[in-house]
């Protein structure tokens, strides 16, 4: 029987549910509430209260981002979407582009990487084609879970019950593709089954950040003579389908192209007049291959312009009255005008030659100094600070290259993925793939904490007897039936690793497990692989698995969003799993 302790933190798990579920409450100050529970009535010590912020898996988790955001911040992530995303024209056609190099990927590596370095891309890629996030991230959760059970090494569950299998059984182990007969199938059927419903079921949180779709600018840019654009046509260079964001005009020297063609081709030094709000903006300038084009005749490299801010034009500016070409921005005030709006239009003459009014909107290239001069300066009202930072491309390969090295050392074995992770983003850092500020910036703390205080939850389930009586009851209950068994085995794995670490719950049922089948003379295959698929099948709640953690936060989910579409994936995938394992293997 339970005693109090085991009585508590089992209540206390499934009031951790039902906040999560019926509130509003961020998961992370959920977890720390129930962690302080736990620490405060003695069940667990201090030690163990906090042990998962020392979890291998969290700091890998944690350097993992850092690795992605070197990628995002040398423009690797835009490579990745413009070479193999492409331009979907709906939810179902992005989907189909999400599954197949996520599947292949999580087959063979741990699907952590995985999703870290593609959560940055989808973000970029679901601007660009106007797709809420909300539709594409937990897809891309689930379809790297799926993916890991395609292999014996796509997860490290499947590795540690392996481990545990030959220790227990004295039996060799399982080959690379041993799981693949219930995993392929299980996954495919897991996509197709996303591909039908999840378009309709998932929320579509749109992005609701201030100053976006509030006014047009205008906005000239230049193609950069040499560059990677140039001879290119513009439907080539992707400057078609840039959702928000529309070519008005090519200049080109004298001449003026308007209405331009999908199959112009862009010279050395085009200036490419658009219009379009300012987020798309920030996405237009991150093109490797353009350039802001210079709107006075100050030397383009007088000033270190490292920064976008949304000013409008006061009574008292100076540059009233002249041309934006004429009022020597860079000289003045360390800033370059990007693009204009005025009365929330964006204005149909040349950037240069714009006359500056009192009130028009403008957005400036500049230096940390200006915000800071701002605040003593009567010329401009500050409106919007705005999150950007050119994309440093000539890193991007190099980039690439540190998480490629990342992958081959963990998954060969030459190092730990811990080590492999924090030496890939050491190496971030070193070779200025990206600045120390955009590191701390990576590191979600919310999906941090969240995922660090969930273990003491697992813990406390485990040090209490809580999970074993279950696990002991769920034997009991199958009455000697070999199917009953395998049934109730994968079903309480599925379950328990809800609300525990996937790997706990494989652990934790694997010794029982092995110990009824040789009691009753069953094989010992079929039941091994029902612990490894379930454990890894967690789709119901976030906590599950930290992949889930992971996009928590960039698709704006809440956690009744994964249990809409998670308990049909659990339902789905076990439907698939028990027949072909009582297909496949004779049970005793």
């Amino acid at each position: 029987m339970l005693e109090w302790q085991g009585w508590l933190s089992l209540g206390l798990t499934l009031a951790v549910l039902v906040v999560l579920v019926v509130s509003k409450i961020a998961p992370h100050f959920v977890m720390m509430g129930a962690l302080v529970v736990l620490s405060a009535t003695g069940i667990l010590s201090p030690v163990e209260s906090l042990a998962g912020f020392s979890n291998s898996g969290l700091i890998t988790v944690a350097a993992m981002f850092v690795v992605a955001a070197g990628i995002q911040a040398s423009g690797g992530v835009d490579m990745l979407v413009n070479k193999l995303m492409g331009t979907p024209t709906n939810e179902r056609s992005a989907l189909l582009r999400v599954f197949f190099p996520v599947a292949v990927l999580s087959a063979f590596l741990n699907n952590t990487p995985v999703v870290a370095t593609m959560i940055p891309a989808l973000k970029s890629w679901c601007k660009k084609i106007n797709i809420a996030p909300s539709k594409l991230m937990i897809p891309l959760s689930y379809t790297a879970i799926l993916g890991g059970t395609i292999t014996l090494i796509g997860t490290s569950t499947n590795l540690v019950v392996n481990g545990q299998y030959q220790v227990l059984t004295g039996n060799p182990g399982f080959s690379l593709f041993d799981i693949s007969l219930i995993g392929l199938p299980t996954a495919l059927a897991g996509m197709l089954f996303m591909y039908l419903f999840f378009p309709r079921w998932l929320p579509d949180y749109k992005d609701e950040s201030p100053f976006l779709n509030v006014r047009e600018f205008t906005i000239e840019v230049q193609v950069i003579a040499g560059g990677s654009l140039s001879g290119k046509s513009i439907i080539s260079a992707g400057l078609r389908n840039l959702g928000r964001l529309y070519l008005v005009e090519i200049v080109r020297g004298d001449h003026i192209i308007t209405a331009v063609s999908s199959e112009e081709i862009l010279h050395d030094n085009d200036r490419l007049v658009f219009a379009g709000d300012t987020e798309a903006i920030t996405d237009l300038l991150k093109i490797k291959g353009l350039s802001t084009a210079s709107t006075d005749h100050q030397a383009k490299s007088a000033v270190a312009l490292n920064g976008l801010v949304e000013v409008v034009v006061s009574p008292h500016c100076a540059a009233l009255g002249y041309a934006i070409k004429e009022a020597n921005f860079r000289q003045q005030y360390g800033a370059s005008v990007v693009a204009v709006a005025r009365n929330g239009e964006r204005i149909k003459q040349n950037l240069g030659t714009t006359i500056l009014q009192v009130g028009d909107t403008l957005l400036l290239e500049a230096n940390a100094e200006f915000i800071k001069r701002q605040k003593y300066n009567r010329d401009f009202l500050l409106v919007n600070q705005i999150d950007y930072e050119k994309p440093r491309h000539e890193k991007a390969g190099l980039a690439w290259s540190i998480l490629i090295a990342v992958v081959v050392m963990a998954g060969f074995n030459f190092l730990s993925m811990l080590d492999a992770a924090l030496l890939g983003a050491a190496l971030m850092l070193l070779t200025g793939c990206l600045k120390p500020h955009q590191a701390e910036r990576s590191l979600d703390l919310s999906v941090i904490i969240t995922i660090a205080a969930s273990f003491a939850l697992g813990m406390a389930l485990q040090k209490t007897g809580v999970a074993r009586f279950l696990a002991e009851q769920i034997v009991a209950w199958s009455m000697g039936n070999a199917i009953i068994l395998l049934i109730l085995t994968y079903l309480f794995v599925s379950l328990l690793t809800e609300v525990i670490s996937n790997n706990a719950a494989a652990l934790l049922m694997m010794p029982i497990v092995i110990e009824i089948t040789n009691a009753a003379s069953l094989n010992p295959i079929p039941f091994t692989l029902a612990i490894m698929m379930a454990a890894s099948a967690s789709f119901a709640t976030p906590l599950g698995y930290q992949t889930n953690l992971m996009v928590y936060g960039p698709g704006n989910y809440r956690f009744v969003d994964f249990l809409k579409v998670g308990l049909p994936m659990n339902i789905l995938v076990a439907c698939v799993v028990l027949p072909l394992l009582i297909y496949f293997y004779p049970l005793r």
